[in-house]
């Protein structure tokens, strides 16, 4: 047991006969020493907070305490219901559950990093969208997170996922990627749809900078997370219906790596480019701590 790249992945989920979900459940009772049931439980315990933090962020109208973000996902859900998007019932609701997320964070709540805070509405924001959408169980919302993890298990090790590494490509990108593969399990495709998903989703977001405004987790943050969410979404239908992409996953993974390796350190959570460094940025920046680096 045990893979390194998207590709081997694939090849143990067609080899062994097991969806992505079951390889990563595996692998983490292996490299933990874990029982199975103890790893499902901890699992268990992850969705519960994103629940958790899904369902206050998309009642709470409260702004952080910088000021800069907060009430945009009740914003989405109040034109979700007297409104027909033109985006599509599901799509928005999981953009608006992304951003309720990303806004409970900023409002120092409870999150679970997927893979980090700054990305952390992608993953649960597509989830609790889908799982409703599909009338998921209560286990398959837990597989999902276990495909996600699998995806970002894979980049960790071979780019990486901090906006200060690799900038926003290697944060909301992988969250992206991750959230899309889960999608087509869940919706019962195969490892190689998930992959293609995956591919699709993450070279997308390939050269994303890393720019928040006042160095704060909250602009342009939360609205990447909305639209990873919508991208994710869009890969994993893609994939469904056949599509693939024509640089294997892994290349693409790559190349987000060798990327963000030549990516300035201005733009790498530095907060000194970018929409960071827009006058706006700055009068905003001046405004919550009283200075700017200029």
């Amino acid at each position: 047991m045990g893979f390194r790249t998207v590709a081997e992945l694939v090849e143990l989920s067609v080899t062994e006969q097991k969806p992505i979900s079951e390889i990563m459940i595996e692998t983490e009772i292996e490299l933990s020493g874990k029982s199975r049931e103890t790893v499902m439980e901890l699992m268990t315990r992850n969705l519960e907070v994103m629940e958790e933090a899904v369902n206050r962020g998309i009642k709470e109208v409260e702004k952080s305490r910088s000021g800069l973000t907060g009430g945009d996902a009740v914003l989405l859900q109040n034109y979700l219901r007297h409104t027909k998007p033109l985006s599509g019932e599901l799509l928005l609701d999981a953009v608006s559950k992304s951003v309720a997320t990303n806004e409970v964070n900023a409002k120092m709540g409870t999150i679970c990093a997927t893979p980090t805070a700054g990305a952390c509405g992608i993953v649960p924001g597509t989830l609790f969208a889908v799982s409703e959408k599909l009338q998921a169980s209560r286990e398959q919302m837990v597989r999902y997170l276990f495909t996600s993890g699998a995806i970002g298990f894979v980049i960790a090790n071979n780019a990486f996922i901090s906006g200060a590494a690799g900038g926003c490509q290697a944060e909301v990108g992988s969250a992206t990627a991750m959230a899309s593969a889960a999608i087509v399990e869940m919706a019962g495709g195969s490892a190689e749809q998930s992959a293609q998903a995956v591919a699709i989703a993450l070279k997308n977001m390939l050269g994303l900078v890393c720019d928040p405004v006042a160095g704060l987790v909250e602009v342009p943050c939360v609205k990447r997370n909305a639209m990873g969410a919508a991208i994710a979404m869009t890969a994993a239908d893609m994939a469904l219906a056949g599509i693939k992409s024509a640089i294997p996953t892994d290349e693409v993974i790559d190349a987000m790596y060798r990327i963000g390796c030549s990516m300035p350190t201005a733009l790498k959570e530095t907060a000194l480019g970018g929409l960071a460094a827009t006058p706006t940025g700055r009068e905003l920046e001046r405004r919550i701590f009283g200075t700017s680096v200029d």
